[in-house]
Formats: C-alpha cells, structure tokens, sequence
C-alpha cells in the first residue's frame, strides 16, 4: 500500500475530496479524514461505511491522554502536542495509534493489519503540525504508484496541499531557531543542515517517541549507519545526532504545551 495524502485549510474541503474518492471507487476503509476539534455532529455529510447511511455514525466521548475508541466509524482522541482529533474509519484509528494515541485498543485485529499496510509513520508529525494549525488531512491508501497518481490529481484537483510542500512549510517555520541554536556549536548550519533535518526528522517518527533515549538509541545508530552509507566520506554524525536530540526536545516541548493547555 501507499498513502496519498492531501492537506486541506477548511474541513469542508477535505470532506469534499473524501466523497470524491468514494465516488471515484475507493472503498471507504481506505479513506480518513483527521479533523482537529471536531466532534461526530461535524461528520454527519460522509457515509462511514457501505452499510451505513450518513450520519448516523457516532463516536464515543474524548478521554484524555488517549482515544476513546471506535464506534460507528468514528475515533475520537488526544494527540500530544496537538488537542483533540476526530478521524474516520480504521484507518483514521490507525493514524491516531501511531501518533501516540490509545485508539487501537476498540479496534482489534482489524486495526492491527491497517498498521502493517502502508502507513507512513515518516509522516505523521507533518500531520501533526497542520492539524496544529486548525488543516485537515485526508490520507487515501492505494494499492500501488498506478493507483496512487488519479488519487494524488483528484486531492490537487479538490484544493489540497501535499505533504511535501506541507513538510518543507514546517520546517521553514523552524529553520531560524535551528540555525541560532546550531551556531552556538561552532559549526555552519548551511553545510549541515540536511543532516541536521534528518535527524531532527527521525526523532519525530512514530516509533521513537514517548521513549527514553536507551530504548531507542539503536533506532537511531541505525539510522545514521544507513545515512553514512548513502553518503560515504561526509561528516553525517554530529550533524544527525545534534538534529535528533533537537528534535526529541522538541516534541517534548509540543507535549508539555499541550498539557500546560
């Protein structure tokens, strides 16, 4: 699987494109929406599944710190550093569980298959920010790139940004505190910064938050092996490891905003 994601600056845009792609035959467990500060009322335009008519899809009440569940399609939970997200289906639940909330455990073996079938989980901090920012995302799964381009021209065609341009935007609103940080190192940010991203970046995967560094610090020694094969004879380590550690301060820094909201 492959996930085509669409950033979207109004709700209703993003629910534009999700009855596009039902119409346009994806089936509806292959289809989210995130919505941030939205509740089951919100969704009452989008059929939740083929056996359900519009709007009758509810979800069970927020719990703090994690998900309530799924019921009649709907997930409701607290992202750290983000508030509250509502999302559509499985595989919105399983977006949410990947981000670091508890919506998996309603779900079932159901969920745990959505999790090995092509979620980006290099992505979902992207996600994160844009929801931050009151955007929506809708995120289809296609079987393969041929399915993957009609699915990534009907999301431009509905007004989307892509996850790209979102990314590129998210790290140009951290560039100048980076780079000020980075000074006080001695070293130029210029010829360092790529390494320095990726590793700020790798920090942000799903799989290494909410961890002590010891539980993770294997993680990123095997990230930087496969960057220092890639790019034989550079300086990668420091760059990468001040980038990670960067990065973990960061997310931690989101969570205590969110706790402190």
């Amino acid at each position: 699987m492959e996930a085509v994601t669409g950033i979207f600056s109004s709700r209703d845009k993003a629910e534009q494109a999700v009855r596009s792609l039902h119409a346009n035959g994806v089936p509806e467990d292959r289809v989210t929406l995130l919505a941030p500060h939205a509740d089951e009322t919100q969704f009452e335009s989008i059929p939740i599944d083929s056996t359900e008519q519009p709007g009758i899809g509810t979800a069970i009440g927020t719990v703090a710190g994690g998900a309530a569940g799924l019921s009649g399609g709907l997930a409701v939970a607290m992202l750290p550093g983000v508030g509250q997200v509502t999302a559509l289906g499985l595989l919105g639940a399983a977006v949410l569980t990947a981000a670091g909330a508890s919506a998996g455990a309603m779900a079932g073996r159901s969920l745990e298959n959505f999790l090995t079938q092509g979620l980006p989980e290099d992505e979902i901090f992207v996600y994160e920010d844009a929801l931050r920012k009151g955007d929506s995302v809708v995120v289809a799964l296609a079987r393969d790139e041929d399915e993957a381009k009609p699915f990534r021209k009907l999301m431009r065609l509905e007004g989307a940004e892509s996850v790209d341009a979102a990314r590129e935007q998210w790290w140009i609103g951290l560039r100048s505190a980076e780079q000020e940080h980075y000074s006080t190192t001695g070293r130029k940010f210029g010829d360092d910064e790529k390494f320095y991203r990726l590793g700020f970046e790798a920090a942000l995967h799903a799989r290494n938050r909410c961890k002590e560094f010891d539980q993770i610090s294997a993680e990123m020694e095997s990230d930087l092996e496969d960057l220092q094969r890639q790019y034989p004879g550079l300086e990668v380590a420091e760059p990468f490891t001040r980038g990670f550690q960067r990065g973990r301060e960061h997310y931690q820094h989101l969570c205590e905003q969110s706790k402190a909201a």
